[in-house]
């Protein structure tokens, strides 16, 4: 459930996200991508965040891991609580050591996370260089400072590693690590692609190394940003169930981000519903399938096929999204809404408890 800022962080709780607002400045004025975003992530969680392009999914998941680009994205107001500090308050240097360890990140393009001068194996390499360097830090924890004694040296890639074993020992241990990740992942002969650099693996198989190093990097949250969204029906699959092993494998919660209902059905434990920038409706996925009310999710999901049967016209969402440097007045879904009435235009609704939802819906209340 969302939760408020200013409540208590509960003991299954990994990452609190209070009042969150962020803005993008244009030269034609400013843009309010994320509004007063309350949002708790509980540990070992998938969370579906939903919505149709431009309502501020992927700014959500940037925002998380701080990789929004500043200027023109800025943080105008919230808090971002994670194992117990604000992450929005961290230096750039502090934030970089949770990165990957603590919240890691699938991009929907895995080629623009995959470094093309290196192979597989160094990059995956990488990723335990930098889980053994925090964890072997005199105070691990996801905020801890890499440790300066003398049984640490730079590892393969310039990060830091334990020396505990000798130097073939490790290398030894570390590749053995790296192949029953790729094994996991159902990548066939994980010895050869150890070997391949980015361009020379197929989308589906790219994106499959980028989870193995998420499981190599053990992360307590993960964003998944539209990682299926590429790929073909089949490789789709077999994508959202290694994204359930990596929960039910290592504990992870995971956020993940799509436009498509059928994913989030698929893959999802709680569905939040984003439109103009903020949430109108967060319930179980079962919940959400079985009874919407908010009518954008209502929307959304009488815009989704349920049956291999001819149907007819499937319905369609009137209207436009709003431009959210002039939005509409009142409720933002209103010009679009079938179930309008006139305190929607005029009043703003609030996220709020009913039934076994929460829903921003003056129809609701």
């Amino acid at each position: 459930m969302t939760v408020s800022a200013d409540q208590t962080t509960a003991s299954n709780t990994v990452c609190e996200i209070g009042k969150l607002s962020v803005i993008y400045s244009t030269y034609k004025g400013s843009v309010t991508a994320l509004n007063q975003i309350n949002l708790a992530i509980n540990r070992s969680e998938i969370i579906a965040i939903v919505g149709e392009s431009g309502c501020g999914k992927s700014t959500l998941g940037l925002a998380l891991i701080r990789l929004l680009q500043t200027p023109p994205a800025s943080v105008k107001s919230g808090e971002i609580q994670f194992e117990g500090k604000n992450i929005l308050d961290l230096e750039e240097s502090e934030m970089a050591r949770i990165r990957g360890t603590g919240i890691s990140m699938i991009f929907q393009d895995p080629m623009s996370s995959l470094n093309p001068v290196f192979t597989v194996g160094q990059q995956m390499m990488q990723s335990i260089d930098v889980r053994e360097g925090r964890k072997h830090s005199k105070n691990y924890g996801p905020f801890s400072r890499e440790p300066e004694n003398s049984e640490l040296e730079k590892g393969s890639m310039g990060k830091l590693v334990s020396f505990n074993l000798p130097k073939t020992s490790r290398k030894r241990t570390y590749t053995q690590e790296c192949i029953e990740a790729l094994k996991r992942v159902q990548i066939a002969d994980p010895e050869r692609v150890l070997d391949k650099y980015p361009h020379e693996l197929s989308g589906g198989m790219a994106q499959r190394v980028m989870i193995a190093q998420a499981l190599l990097e053990k992360p307590a949250i993960l964003i998944a940003d539209e990682p299926t969204s590429a790929l073909d029906v089949t490789t789709q699959a077999q994508v959202l169930s290694l994204m359930r092993q990596l929960r039910d494998d290592i504990g992870s919660s995971i956020l993940f981000i799509t436009h498509d209902l059928a994913v989030a059905a698929e893959v999802a434990d709680r569905v939040v519903v984003m439109y103009a920038g903020e949430i109108v409706e967060t319930a179980e996925v079962s919940k959400i399938f079985e009874k919407q009310l908010h009518p954008y999710t209502e929307g959304l999901v009488n815009c989704f096929p349920t049956k291999f049967k001819n149907e007819g016209k499937l319905e369609t969402i009137s209207g436009e999204f709003p431009d959210l440097r002039n939005p509409p007045s009142g409720c933002y879904f209103h010009p679009r809404c079938k179930y309008v009435m006139p305190k929607c235009v005029e009043n703003h609704p609030d996220l709020r408890p009913v039934e076994d939802h929460e829903v921003a819906c003056f129809l609701r209340y």
